[in-house]
This record gives C-alpha cells, sequence and structure tokens, in this order.
C-alpha cells in the first residue's frame, strides 16, 4: 500500500575549516529532516551552528549524525573501538549536537550514525548496543534512524526508541538489503531517472530491486538523499515535485 506521508532527509554540515560545501542552503528547502556532522568524519563548531540556524529557519528537524572518530577517511572506514570507546564517542557527539541545538532555542529530534559506523552496528550487535545505550544515555526521546530488519533497529526497539526506518534513494542495495559497498560498481545512482524509479518503487509498492535485479520488500519511513552525491542539489528538487505530485506528505515523523 503506498505511503501516504514521508520524511525527506539529508546528510548536512559536513564542511570543514575551509573546505565548505555550498549545497546545504541549496537543499535544506527540500527536505523535511536533516543529519548534521558532529566533527568526528567532518563538520567543525561554527559549521554546526550555522547548519542548525539554516534547519531553524527552513522549519527542518535537527538530528546529530555521529561517526567513527575518522576525519581522514571521513567516516568511511570500520574502527577497532570496544563497547565503552564507540558509546562514549557517540554520548560526546550527540550530546554536543543537542546542547547547540538548544543553545539556538531548537531541539534535537533524532539521530542517525554516519558511514562505516552506520553499516557496521546495522549487523554488528555489540556495536548495536553501544551505539542505542548512549541515545538512551542522552535522551530516550530521540528516535533512531536505521535500516529495518537490521540489528541496530532490533535492538532499538528492544531499549524502547523509536525507529524511523530509512531507505535511500540515491544508492544500490545487494541481495542481503545491505547498501552496495561504494568501492563497487554501481553503489550510486547519479542519474535522475534512476533515483525517482527506485523511490516510486520504495513508496508505492514497498520494494525494492537489487543490483542484481531481485525485488526485495523493505519498509520505508525516511527517504535519504546524500548532499555529496553528484547533482544533489538538482535531485533534491527532483524528488521534492515527484513526492508531491503523488501526493505524498513531505514531513519529519
Amino acid at each position: 500500500m503506498m505511503k501516504k506521508q514521508i520524511d525527506l532527509n539529508c546528510d548536512l554540515g559536513e564542511s570543514y575549516g575551509k573546505y565548505a560545501s555550498a549545497n546545504d542552503e541549496v537543499i535544506m528547502p527540500y527536505i523535511s529532516s536533516c543529519n548534521i556532522a558532529c566533527g568526528f568524519h567532518s563538520g567543525d563548531p561554527v559549521t554546526i551552528t550555522k547548519t542548525i540556524a539554516l534547519a531553524i529557519e527552513n522549519g527542518v528537524a535537527i538530528g546529530a549524525h555521529p561517526s567513527y572518530p575518522d576525519l581522514q577517511g571521513f567516516g568511511r572506514r570500520v574502527m577497532n573501538m570496544t563497547p565503552e570507546e564507540l558509546k562514549a564517542c557517540v554520548v560526546y557527539q550527540v550530546s554536543a549536537l543537542k546542547g547547540m541545538a538548544e543553545a539556538q532555542g531548537a531541539k534535537l529530534h533524532h539521530v542517525k550514525p554516519h558511514g562505516a559506523l552506520y553499516n557496521h552496528a546495522s549487523i554488528d550487535e555489540a556495536s548495536a548496543i553501544a551505539f542505542v545505550e548512549a541515545i538512551v544515555e542522552v535522551s530516550s526521546d530521540l528516535l533512531l534512524y536505521a535500516p529495518s530488519r537490521s540489528k541496530l533497529s532490533e535492538v532499538a526497539d528492544n531499549a524502547g526508541i523509536k525507529v524511523c526506518c530509512e531507505v535511500f534513494s540515491d544508492r544500490s542495495y545487494d541481495n542481503n538489503l545491505r547498501l552496495r559497498a561504494r568501492s563497487m560498481e554501481g553503489a550510486v545512482l547519479h542519474q535522475k531517472e534512476e533515483v525517482i524509479n527506485q523511490l516510486k518503487i520504495m513508496i508505492e509498492e514497498g520494494e525494492v530491486v537489487t543490483y542484481e535485479g531481485l525485488t526485495l520488500p523493505i519498509e520505508a519511513d525516511t527517504v535519504c538523499l546524500h548532499s555529496d552525491t553528484k547533482g544533489a542539489e538538482e535531485l533534491a528538487k527532483e524528488i521534492h515535485a515527484f513526492l508531491k505530485s503523488i501526493d505524498v506528505e513531505i514531513t519529519a515523523p
């Protein structure tokens, strides 16, 4: 059955020092929630402050986007951390985003792990437990954006954390419903037609066609567009227009 409401989210605030992204101001008006880098894969205090202000201006829900401490690798490498280390690392980042949002009169809405942490916590129980414990320690009212049927969503459910099942409009899937590794051919969808077609099937049919051609069921409460995908600013407009054209309300959960 086709969904009548959907959240459209984007990873933003991924500028660091003199390395600035020009996409945030262009993308923000078309989304309903954003995931702001907390400084461990990208982002710095000034960028975080500006991104929060931009989200407030556009009525966009604010999320924390914590990562492994991996600035050099943009958080896309799994790091060998103990559960205690990982939990402290996540508490630190989420607490910082929460405090900075509240300093501007806003409220932290959700948490979404970044990159390798997102992928690893989705399959590794110890990492999933550490991540969820960190969220509970900061605030059990925060929502978690995570893949459906993942170890991360399962642990969060058991801890009483509300999970918003996330799908990706600009990434292809393998037959195990995990995102195809960026190092592999066809991992990122750049063409507007590919992105809209995948999104259409997810929203209208509750399914995804994998890179290998298998059709599998998938749950979609929130749809992610990556701000660093080529042409992301145009894709944001196209996705927004498409959802409106099929009478889907774009709103944060």
